[in-house]
């Protein structure tokens, strides 16, 4: 019994190590960026803005989106060349200041106050 017990701890650790573990929830996080106006401006395209959205996971959808390639439907490429955007992704603050690339979930917690799971 001893034996199995040790067995499914050391599967159960691996598999965290993997990323087959518990995926972590980040709703609120991402409600919290989107109430303080925080807008990622991104193309279906583009592979970083992916894997933005995969990090988010179904979080994503609570994310202040702009969808800046025109041959996508919904796409709204007049707010991206309003807002400036030349860089894929960008996240662009309420006071106008923008970042670009993947982004880290810490430096939008630090440049919001929003908490991270």
């Amino acid at each position: 019994m001893k034996k199995i017990l040790i067995a499914a701890l050391i599967i159960m650790t691996l598999l965290g190590v993997a990323g087959c573990g518990p995926k972590k929830n980040y709703d609120e996080f991402a409600k919290c960026l989107s109430a303080h106006n925080v807008t990622m401006y991104g193309a279906a395209w583009c592979p970083h803005c992916q894997n933005v959205k995969k990090d988010f996971g179904n979080a994503f959808r609570f994310i202040n989106y702009v969808e800046c390639d025109d041959q996508t439907p919904g796409a709204e490429p007049e707010k991206c060349a309003a807002a400036g955007v030349e860089y894929l992704p960008t996240f662009q603050f309420t006071d106008g200041k923008k970042l670009f690339g993947e982004v880290s979930f810490e430096i939008l917690s630090q440049k919001t106050g929003c908490v991270l799971p």
